[in-house]
């Protein structure tokens, strides 16, 4: 995947707009790559839910904290703010533990290393706390999550469960969280602009190995 850098003075509609195609570019890429659920073993799609659960629970809201911290722009933190209240009010890490043990699916240790160093990369790209980078990352994964959904929701099925509030609800409410932190992207680039030496898309870049990770286990996701 090719780097790319925004200049500092691109913060106007159009150019948030090309970074919107570009990601929507990205995500297409990803689905395209999604395995046909009906090709897989029960094991291959528990594998999925398993190792897309053992990133989500623990991380999701984690990662959405330190874009927060990293925001220089209040109502960036704001809009940020109201992503995690809903997270946490209504208990979304339960939503998806729910789905998972449902599914037969609850992650192992093994599940859980097996995706470790792509893990380690996105929190350590997080941990830089580069704001418009840590939002536009942000932007991308509410962007995947909600296109996912539906094949998550078909992986859990072919599982024989019946358990899809977490596949119902974020099928629904990631569509608004997106174009927020699409919002939110812009304020902060107009606020705090990106240095021209600096790669807007490098927490894209290691979010989208982990997601091929997930999708595929990893020594797909290095090939």
């Amino acid at each position: 995947m090719s780097t790319t850098t925004i200049a500092p003075q691109l913060h106007d509609e159009a150019a948030i707009a090309s970074i919107q195609n570009k990601i929507a570019g990205i995500i297409d890429d990803l689905i395209a790559q999604q395995p046909q659920v009906d090709t897989l073993t029960s094991e291959q799609r528990r594998g999925i839910i398993a190792r897309y659960s053992s990133v989500l629970e623990g991380n999701f809201i984690y990662w959405m904290t330190a874009a927060s911290i990293a925001a220089k722009c209040e109502d960036v933190r704001e809009i940020l703010g109201e992503n995690l209240f809903e997270e946490c009010r209504d208990a979304h890490p339960h939503m998806l533990r729910k789905f998972a043990i449902a599914a037969h699916a609850f992650p192992t240790d093994i599940d859980a290393l097996s995706i470790n160093d792509e893990l380690t990369a996105v929190r350590l790209f997080l941990g830089k706390l580069q704001a418009v980078q840590s939002v536009l990352t942000m932007a991308f994964f509410e962007g995947w999550i909600q296109r996912f959904m539906a094949y998550l929701a078909d992986l859990a099925k072919a599982q024989g469960s019946t358990e899809m509030e977490y596949t119902d609800v974020h099928g629904v409410c990631d569509i608004t969280h997106t174009a927020e932190l699409y919002r939110a992207l812009a304020l902060e680039m107009a606020a705090n602009p990106v240095a021209p030496n600096q790669n807007l898309f490098e927490g894209v870049e290691v979010l989208r190995t982990l997601v091929v990770a997930i999708l595929q286990g990893p020594k797909q996701a290095a090939a």
